[in-house]
């Protein structure tokens, strides 16, 4: 049987980050503010990452000046805005509707990024990736149902603001997804190098906002370090994703990450619905297989 390619692996293993830090997320962090978890936690991150950066990055690392232009520098800057827009308009949707509502639309985003890639960046799957990328995806949704039609999120998509900001949030995260793969192949920038300058983009640009809502957090200190540890390690993983396979690969992968999370939640916290995200996870599974064929 052939080993899975590494762009493959690196997607499964920032999907399982990912999900183990949005259940750790929803169990320890839920009475927080999401700007002021996002500044503290990405602070706590780009300190955890910096030695990394500091030791691997040297001058032949850095793009070179001379073809680095406005073009590159636009996609570095609309890459973090776009990523941080996604996240600040997810909590406008959670605000404007239930969680097991907006959650499965907002994960849909795959859907966003084979299009770009295939219409803008020329990609090319095979029909089996195709198919794979739909299933996962159907992973991720199924995972987040929980009662009622299964095309209820997709008729109201259209007229409830809930779900178009679950759709606009995911489009953006698409975007940014997109603009991950060109950071990273296209331009060249080094992992070591783009996980920093991600964390403290977003950081710099969602800290106004935390700032109007901010709540201390010195008694959970301990429990942002490891948050923040798992976040440079879940981003660096990611980065190398995007860095070996297109997004339109890469992305419904990770994004399986909730299916991660609502198994752990149905193990450990016992949460309802928990035979239906077996469900979901059997169909990432088959969706990934098909992916990496």
């Amino acid at each position: 049987m052939a080993l899975l390619s590494p762009g493959i692996a690196y997607s499964l293993a920032a999907a399982v980050i990912w999900g183990t830090y949005i259940f750790a997320l929803k169990r320890y962090f839920s009475r927080y503010p999401g700007t002021v978890l996002i500044v503290v936690v990405n602070a706590v991150a780009v300190a955890w990452y910096l030695p990394v950066a500091v030791s691997r990055v040297g001058a032949a690392g850095l793009p070179d000046a001379s073809a680095f232009g406005a073009s590159e520098a636009a996609i570095v800057a609309g890459t973090v805005l776009t990523t941080a827009a996604a996240f600040l308009v997810f909590l406008r949707a959670l605000a404007a509707g239930e969680v097991s509502y907006v959650t499965p639309i907002n994960k849909i985003v795959p859907v966003f990024v084979l299009p770009i890639e295939v219409l803008f960046l020329h990609q090319r799957l095979t029909p089996l990736q195709v198919v794979g990328v739909l299933v996962a995806t159907l992973a991720v949704y199924v995972a987040n149902y929980r009662t009622g039609s299964l095309l209820d999120p997709l008729r109201k998509a259209a007229s409830a603001r809930p779900a178009q900001l679950a759709l606009l949030s995911a489009a953006c995260y698409a975007v940014s997804d997109v603009g991950k793969r060109l950071a990273l192949q296209e331009l060249g920038i080094q992992p070591e190098l783009w996980v920093p300058t991600l964390l403290l983009g977003v950081l710099v640009v969602v800290l106004p906002l935390a700032l109007r809502e901010w709540t201390p957090v010195r008694a959970d200190l301990p429990k942002f370090v490891v948050a923040g540890a798992g976040v440079a390690v879940g981003e660096h993983v990611t980065s190398l994703a995007f860095q070996q396979v297109p997004a339109s690969i890469a992305s419904p992968i990770i994004n399986t990450q909730a299916v991660v999370a609502v198994v752990l939640g149905g193990v450990l916290l016992r949460e309802r619905a928990f035979a239906t995200r077996l469900v979901a996870a059997g169909l990432a599974v088959c969706g990934v297989g098909l992916i990496a064929l």
